[in-house]
């Protein structure tokens, strides 16, 4: 986006693996992997907290 080459981004998967995505991109954190037997399926699985940055 920051080249004029898209209007948007696809972040879906990565958002629901890392809800502080935003945080990650602007500090150059490390992702989430991105698990799909964790997106949210229906099973036990899909209700993982999956973990956030430690900002102390």
């Amino acid at each position: 986006m920051d080249s004029g080459l898209a209007d948007i981004a696809p972040v879906g998967r990565w958002a629901l693996a890392n809800p502080d995505l935003v945080v990650r991109l602007r500090t150059g954190a490390d992702l989430n992997e991105v698990d799909p037997d964790t997106l949210k399926g229906g099973g036990a699985a899909g209700y993982t907290d999956h973990p956030a940055l430690d900002r102390s």
